[in-house]
């Protein structure tokens, strides 16, 4: 019935729309909604921001949790006791905290909580509810609160410690054959709430007071000190925490051992599974903490807040990481590193996941933002910093430099999508649980990091540093927008005379509230630079910007082997530099891709660097080599360059041995591969691919004595890899020979593996690919008993690559599983079979029937439903895949898409311009590929 009296008097509407103003039908509109002239159109209760009408002061909390089943219910729950005290700012008969999935114990009369104030009477609770959709507890009073009074609201409850990886969840593992359970938590960004009532907003910071009751034989673990146990049930209590926001709060209980360390006058102390603890796969994470948090406190110019730093490796854990303050919890992959399994890779993880982490101890916790759209300052920044603190701590490894492959280009390929966004976006836009789950993308982490660097650069770093410690010490324990971090750095600016352009605020505003980045591109005949807003397909529509897609850019430019001192800025859509007149020189802007933008030339220029490249390819900076790859084969897809120009950056690969070159050209024809390896173009190109890559192939054999022993560097390490696993993929005889041979003898001997863990990964995927039902079985039967995690990670990848569709089908239902495949890899799987040739379809398809199962059991703890869309998405370039797709998102429209809803329209988009980039390139690309390697295919060379 009321639904058809707001249809009449919509109908109303139209028919009056011509007649009245646009203020009449504001208030007819409000009166068919509401009833009545003025009234709210919504209740406080089905909003999904709090007001800020009560601020919390302290919490005490007292959880106990069951790490047996229920005997009743089957299920594992957990108890709690919590009392809030907050502060009335204004006077209210309301009280909303946030609750979710929490059954109440019932007071005296009949409601899920009391109210006590301090020094006086509370008015009575009148009715109390939970309201699902927002995920309150609504507590109504028969008086109001009164301004600048403090209360405290008492609440007893149960909840469930399920396994979804969320709140206070459970984790599992088998150790010596015995099963044993983790309480662990993840509150965040929501779930908080989901293990006690409370104030769950990131602004709402408060002191908490933590007990933990648990049983004998295990350990309890929170963000203070344990100061106290008991009897019996151990009841460990912690000191008060730093004021700080619910989602940083912590609580384990294990039977998890430790090592311990001090650094200065912080305790260190590392927690994992005790079989890990005693093989020593905590000592490396132990070793590299200490150097990182002095660091970090050089870096800041601020101690570090607490007493102590814990960080614990989990079975069970969907993050990579999560930085609560004082116990930072891990993936058991990203903290353990076993020197005799774990890959140098693995140990460059272990330490940058350290360093993102340890880098929120203040950019995030000491100081927090206000709101999640904003999410962008603080992951960015941890990103970015994180490669200042690794750097310090593996002084040896160029790490700054990865920032270019590992989240530059990265990020850049989903920056130039329509369906891309702002790092900042409008407040009242992100208020749904499953959207502030969405801003932590590829964009807010490695578009973050990218410009943070960017600004950093240019600033020069002890500005950006002044200007950053101004700004911690100034919010210290408080909130902020991001606007008040551009205020301290405009001062650090005046402060040291630093001479730019404009202010900071007003350079910086363009590349964070507007999505994309620009084209610079450089006439080198005439000086003339120009940009433009860099779109992948130059066709589409994008929205509108109040910057209209200019930017003020910083380049650093280069003409042959001379590099420019000054930074020249390019302030509007076109400009002229007369210095940058080439005339037979060769002219490279953007010098360590230090600014986040793409490069293009006049032909002259691209030809003068391709002549550059051939006779002596080292004059031009490393970095820049593997940007030139990059930019070229990008512009080729804006159709701004030729796609022979992008392919032509390849020619010099068969000289080149370093690492970022070779890793951005495999990248980016990775994505020919992709698009391509369904069609006649296939063989050409890996024909192509396995010719330039024989020569880096024999270099490594060269420099390594035959395989027998690690290159000394720590990228040739990586480049190493990269041969090993591009010419065993693309068919180089003795390559797979080598694979087979050392799988094989690890078949023979399970118990010693003669394969280096750097190369593991590479050599098993070969290995199963080309085997059968026994080398996959041997795969399974590793990974099942592995008990390190980085190697159980190598095989569970491996297992992906096999040829054989009925394994890759198995291997697929195992997914849905959690005893077989736990829920925190499974999209990892399903995403690996999907990037095998022989795994699309299935996984798909898979995909597509499972999808509902998938969404509601798995999707409440992760964020990574995003990349599992963007996987089994990547190849579609036909417009039956696209029709495909428009029919998934029709059939789960009602459902939605959750954190994955940008994802899915990312991924519309790509088919799209996927199907244009196949009609337009696919035989310009099947000749170049030809041309390049009929003779050698006529000599059968291998």
């Amino acid at each position: 019935m009321e639904k058809r009296c707001r249809v009449s008097w919509l109908c109303v509407l139209c028919v009056v729309l011509a007649l009245v103003s646009v203020a009449t039908i504001v208030t007819l509109w409000t009166i068919a909604l509401t009833g009545s002239e003025g009234d709210d159109v919504t209740a406080p209760w089905d909003r999904f921001r709090l007001s800020l009408v009560l601020v919390p002061e302290f919490y005490n909390i007292t959880l106990r949790p069951r790490l047996r089943p229920d005997p009743n219910s089957g299920l594992f729950l957990f108890t709690g006791r919590s009392v809030v005290q907050f502060e009335c700012l204004e006077a209210t008969d309301l009280i909303l905290i946030h609750s979710n999935k929490l059954n109440y114990t019932q007071t005296a009369d009949g409601h899920a909580a009391s109210l006590t104030a301090a020094g006086s009477s509370a008015p009575e609770i009148r009715s109390t509810w939970l309201q699902l959709k927002t995920q309150y507890l609504v507590i109504e009073l028969n008086g109001k609160l009164t301004a600048g009074q403090k209360y405290q609201l008492h609440a007893a409850f149960t909840g469930e410690l399920a396994d979804d990886l969320a709140g206070f969840y459970r984790s599992e593992y088998e150790e010596d054959g015995v099963r044993k359970i983790v309480a662990t938590s993840q509150m965040h960004p929501t779930h908080a709430r989901k293990t006690f009532p409370c104030f769950d907003e990131p602004a709402m910071k408060a002191v908490f007071h933590m007990t933990l009751i648990h049983p004998p034989g295990t350990v309890a673990l929170s963000n203070g000190k344990e100061t106290a146990d008991g009897e019996d049930l151990l009841q460990t209590r912690f000191e008060p925490t730093k004021k700080m926001s619910t989602y940083l709060l912590a609580i384990i209980v294990s039977d998890f051992t430790h090592l311990n360390a001090t650094q200065g006058l912080t305790q260190i102390r590392i927690w994992a599974r005790r079989k890990a603890i005693e093989a020593g796969q905590g000592n490396y994470a132990l070793n590299v903490t200490g150097p990182i948090l002095d660091f970090f406190q050089s870096y800041y110019n601020i101690s570090y807040p607490l007493t102590k730093s814990d960080q614990i490796a989990l079975p069970d854990f969907y993050f990579g990481a999560m930085e609560n303050w004082g116990l930072v919890t891990y993936r058991e992959t990203n903290l353990l590193y076993d020197p005799d399994t774990s890959s140098n890779r693995n140990k460059e993880t272990t330490v940058t996941i350290i360093a993102h982490e340890l880098a929120h101890m203040w950019f995030g916790n000491l100081v927090t933002l206000r709101w999640w759209n904003e999410v962008w300052l603080n992951e960015g920044f941890a990103s970015y910093v994180s490669y200042l603190g690794a750097d310090y701590a593996e002084p040896d490894w160029n790490l700054k430099d990865l920032i270019v492959l590992d989240d530059v280009h990265k990020v850049f390929a989903v920056d130039a999508l329509t369906s891309s966004h702002p790092l900042t976006s409008k407040e009242d836009s992100i208020v749904l649980p499953e959207q502030i789950m969405e801003q932590f993308d590829t964009i807010s982490y490695s578009k973050g990091a990218a410009v943070l660097r960017m600004l950093s650069d240019f600033l020069s770093e002890p500005v950006f540093k002044q200007g950053l410690s101004s700004y911690l010490r100034d919010f210290s324990y408080s909130n902020t927008v991001g606007s008040d971090l551009w205020i301290h750095l405009e001062k650090a600016v005046k402060d040291n005379n630093v001479s730019l352009p404009r202010r900071v605020d007003a350079i910086m505003n363009p590349w964070v509230l507007q999505m994309g980045f620009p084209v610079v591109t450089v006439d080198t005949s005439t000086g003339k630079v120009s940009q433009k807003h860099f779109l992948l397909d130059p066709e589409s529509n994008v929205t509108v910007s109040p910057y209209r897609y200019e930017w003020t850019v910083p380049v650093h430019w280069m003409k042959d082997a001379d590099v420019h001192e000054h930074i020249w800025w390019l302030k509007e859509k076109e400009a002229v530099n007369l210095d940058m007149r080439s005339g037979s020189s060769w002219v490279l802007a953007n010098i360590n891709v230090t600014g986040y933008y793409r490069v293009n030339y006049d032909l002259g220029n691209w030809e003068r660097l391709f002549a550059q490249l051939s006779s002596d390819h080292q004059v031009i900076p490393l970095i820049n080599r593997a940007q030139l790859v990059d930019d070229a084969f990008n512009l080729a897809r804006a159709q701004l360059v030729s796609t022979t120009l992008a392919l032509r950056t390849t020619l010099y690969l068969s000289q080149e041995t370093e690492y970022m070159p070779w890793q951005s050209a495999l990248n980016n024809l990775q994505y020919y591969d992709l698009m391509l390896d369904r069609t006649e173009v296939y063989q050409p190109m890996q024909d192509y691919i396995r010719k330039q890559v024989t020569p880096l192939f024999l270099h490594f054999k060269n420099l390594t004595s035959n395989w027998s022993h690690v290159p000394e560097d720590h990228t040739d390490q990586y480049n190493q890899v990269n041969a090993v696993l591009t010419a065993c993929r693309t068919g180089l005889t003795e390559c797979q020979n080598l694979s087979r041979t050392w799988f094989r003898q690890w078949m023979e001997t399970p118990s010693h593996n003669p394969i280096h863990p750097n190369l593991r990964s590479a050599v098993y995927c070969s290995a199963v690919a080309a085997g059968g039902p026994a080398e996959w079985d041997f795969g399974w039967s590793q990974f099942k008993n592995a008990s390190v995690a980085s190697e159980a990670s190598k095989l569970l990848t491996a297992l992906a690559c096999s040829a054989d569709t009925e394994l890759l089908r198995r291997y697929l239902s195992y997914t849905l599983n959690s005893s077989m495949i736990r829920k925190q890899d499974a999209t990892s799987v399903i995403t690996a079979v999907a990037a095998n040739r022989a795994g699309q379809n299935l996984s798909w398809d898979f995909l597509r029937v499972q999808w509902e199962f998938l969404f509601t059991d798995y999707g409440v703890g992760s964020f990574s439903f995003a990349s599992l869309i963007s996987g089994v998405t990547a190849r579609f370039s036909t417009p039956a895949e696209l029709q495909q797709l428009l029919d998934f998102v029709e059939e789960h429209e009602a459902t939605g898409f959750g954190s994955a809803t940008l994802a899915v329209d990312q991924a519309l988009e790509r088919t799209e311009a996927n199907i244009k980039w196949v009609q337009q390139n696919k035989l310009e690309v099947l000749d170049w590929f030809s041309t390049k390697t009929r003779p050698q295919v006529e000599k059968g060379l291998q």
